[in-house]
Order: C-alpha cells, then sequence, then structure tokens
C-alpha cells in the first residue's frame, strides 16, 4: 500500500513537473512572438522633393520594436515629428517655406531598436526667386488728418533700399529688415499724397511703389485696424481671436477701448481679428468705443463705418442689433441700427459664392450733432446682458471708422 502511494505520487509530481514545462515553453514562446525586428515605411518612400512654399507630409510606419528619426546634420528649416516612436505610428517631416535664394537639403536615418536602417531619407527644397512685396499696399495707405505714424511692412528675401517723394508732411523714424516706419504732421487743408519707392540695387526690375495718402483736415480719425493681426479673416471661425482685456499694451494705447461687463467677470468683450473687431460673445454683449478727438469747439461730425453681422459655419445669423451713443458731448442721429450686411456661411464658401463684406458699397454712417474734444462714439452690440433678449447672440463684426467734421 505504501510502495503503491510512493509510486502514485512520484508519478504526480512527474505529471505537474511536465505540465509546468509546458506552461514554461509556452511562456518563452509567447516572449518571443514579435520575431525579428522590422521596420518600413508604407510605399517605401526615399525621399521628398519639397518647393519653396514649405509641407508638412505625413508617413505611416510599420514596425514592431522602437524606432527614431535622426538628422545627419544641421537643418532647422525641417523636422520630424514626432521623431520617435514604438510599433506602428505615424510622423511628419515638417517643411518650412524657404525664402532663400539657395536650394537646400537634409538626410536622415532610421533608427530601429537602437540600430541604423540601412536607408537615408532626402528631404530636397528648391531655391526661391527673389522678391520684394510691400505688405497691405494693393489700395495704398492712408493717414489720419491728425497725423500719426505709419508702419509699412516689407516681405523681402533680397537687400534692398527705399526713397519717398520729396514733401513736407511725412519722414521717416525707423527702418528695420522688415519694416519702414514713417510718422505724419497734422493736416489743416485738403488731402495730400507721396510715393514710396522700395527697390534692390541687385535686382531693378523688382522694383514696388505705393501711394500714401493723408485726409483732408476735416478727418479726425480713420480706423482699419490693420494693427490686429488674430484669429482668422473667416467670420465663423472663432479659434485664435484675442479679447480686448489680453491685447497688448501697445495696442490699448492706439486709444480704443472697451467697457468691462459686470455680469460676465468684468471682461471686454471685444476680440480681435484679421484687421477687424468682433463685438461681443453668447448671451454677453461688447462695445467699442473711440479715442476722444481733436475737436476746436462744438462741431457736427459725420461718422462713416463697415459692420457685419455674425454667422456660424452653418448658416445661423445672430440677432443683428447695434446700439450707437455719443459720450461726453453730443447726440447721436440715430439710437440703433439693423446691421443687413450678412458673411457666407461654410456651406457658401465652399461653392464659390463671392461676398466682400468689407465692400465700399456696404457702408453705414450717421451723424453726431453738438460734438466737442469730449465726444467719443460707442458702438455696442445690442445690450451687454443679452439673456433673454431674441436669441441671447448678437455678436457685431467692424472695421474702417472713419470720422469727419462736415459742418
Amino acid at each position: 500500500m505504501t510502495s503503491n502511494r510512493i509510486l502514485s505520487i512520484g508519478k504526480m509530481m512527474m505529471f505537474i513537473f511536465s505540465i509546468s514545462s509546458l506552461l514554461f515553453v509556452s511562456c518563452s514562446d509567447d516572449d518571443s512572438t514579435e520575431g525579428e525586428a522590422y521596420f518600413t515605411i508604407e510605399d517605401n518612400p526615399t525621399g521628398l522633393a519639397v518647393g519653396v512654399e514649405g509641407v508638412s507630409k505625413s508617413y505611416v510606419v510599420r514596425s514592431n520594436r522602437p524606432w527614431q528619426v535622426v538628422a545627419q546634420g544641421d537643418a532647422d528649416w525641417v523636422k520630424p515629428f514626432p521623431a520617435e516612436g514604438e510599433d506602428d505610428g505615424i510622423f511628419r517631416f515638417i517643411v518650412d517655406p524657404n525664402a532663400t535664394l539657395d536650394a537646400r537639403n537634409a538626410s536622415f536615418s532610421f533608427m530601429v531598436d537602437g540600430q541604423e536602417q540601412p536607408v537615408l531619407f532626402l528631404v530636397e527644397q528648391v531655391a526661391n526667386m527673389p522678391y520684394i512685396t510691400i505688405i497691405d499696399a494693393e489700395d495704398g495707405f492712408t493717414v489720419p488728418a491728425a497725423g500719426g505714424e505709419l508702419n509699412v511692412g516689407i516681405d523681402a528675401n533680397i537687400a534692398w533700399t527705399y526713397t519717398i517723394e520729396e514733401n513736407n508732411w511725412i519722414s521717416e523714424t525707423d527702418v528695420t529688415d522688415s519694416q519702414i516706419t514713417l510718422v505724419a504732421n497734422k493736416n489743416a487743408k485738403d488731402a495730400r499724397t507721396v510715393k514710396l519707392t522700395v527697390s534692390s540695387p541687385d535686382f531693378p526690375a523688382l522694383t514696388q511703389e505705393v501711394s500714401i495718402t493723408q485726409s483732408r483736415g476735416s478727418v479726425l480719425l480713420e480706423e482699419d485696424f490693420s494693427w490686429l493681426s488674430y484669429g482668422d479673416a473667416i467670420p465663423y471661425v472663432t479659434s485664435g481671436e484675442k479679447r480686448y482685456d489680453s491685447w497688448t499694451e501697445e495696442e490699448k494705447n492706439r486709444g480704443w477701448y472697451s467697457t468691462p461687463v459686470e455680469v460676465s467677470s468684468n471682461q471686454q468683450i471685444v476680440y480681435a481679428r484679421q484687421g477687424f473687431v468682433k463685438l461681443g460673445k453668447t448671451n454677453y454683449g461688447g462695445d467699442m468705443i473711440s479715442p476722444k478727438l481733436p475737436i476746436e469747439g462744438t462741431v457736427t461730425l459725420q461718422v462713416t463705418f463697415k459692420a457685419a453681422a455674425y454667422i456660424s459655419a452653418g448658416g445661423n445669423v445672430d440677432d443683428r442689433i447695434l446700439v450707437i451713443n455719443a459720450l461726453g458731448a453730443g447726440e447721436a442721429s440715430v439710437a440703433q441700427m439693423q446691421i443687413d450686411n450678412i458673411p457666407n456661411s461654410q456651406a457658401e464658401d465652399e461653392a464659390g459664392v463671392v461676398n466682400d463684406i468689407w465692400a465700399e458699397d456696404r457702408s453705414y454712417t450717421f451723424t453726431i450733432t453738438g460734438a466737442t474734444s469730449d465726444t467719443q462714439v460707442q458702438f455696442l452690440g445690442g445690450a451687454y446682458e443679452l439673456s433673454g433678449i431674441g436669441q441671447g447672440k448678437n455678436r457685431i463684426f467692424l472695421d474702417d471708422i472713419k470720422i469727419e467734421i462736415v459742418e
């Protein structure tokens, strides 16, 4: 009995050992299922040819090991992102625009599990042509009758110089590689114009010209908000816009102001966009208040401006009420205006519908009587608190404000 029992126990131990061995072999096999290292890029590209405008190009990686994309030398104009990964993944080469007159190339290797792969990847970018551009010069530049500073932006990839017609009212204060800063005296008479010429000694055929016009003395303020550059020019794209309380001190020192809205945590609810502003947000209206004006005595003003109602990408239009006030002194000829200028929806943009909301024939006008040097003009999108009023949405786009003495 005892002998048989010992034999049974022995057999059982052998059985357990066999099972354990099988499990061990099985576990070892699991650890090695990855097999040999491999690394491929879909379609097997070996290089990328890029134009002067630059590119962001994605690639799909198939691998069973950690991998890295490594630059062979210095090339700050092109970078892989992300530069490393594990197993399958996606990376892209981001190539900057080439403003230089030289072609350029950069090589990249691929490291897989610490081992360099045999094939290099070559990124090549063509040279640019020489160019000089005066930025935003299509319609010329204007300077208000009150005078002040004008910044003329220059985009060029060659050495340049400039000349300005002889005059006694506008002159240079500063020049950098990308900007000419001019300052104009006050104009008490008729409008006046000078020509600014930008040229290159090495490429005379690239000469650019632009007219600079100063308004007649009766024009007190002309504002196109060209000094604001945030977010998107497409009205319904709101990402990147900047609220007034986040503007730089230099931008605020232009003299425009927005009232803190108490019911919205004292936010100043006007947003800077690409050369225009947006008043208000959902449930709250915002305002824009002009600087005080250089007025002597008491006068009648004419205010001309462009405005457009807010439209969503899907085509929903906000309430379209713009409230007008003369602050400090004077009385406006209207208390409010309905803004009938409606931008395109996304579907209309995609369909190619032409709709220039800033066209000259879309201007609005009103007058202010009894204006003095204390007068400021207020533009308000409906009301500060919009909950329960219409849709609760009364966002208004505003641009190209001109204030002129008419009497």
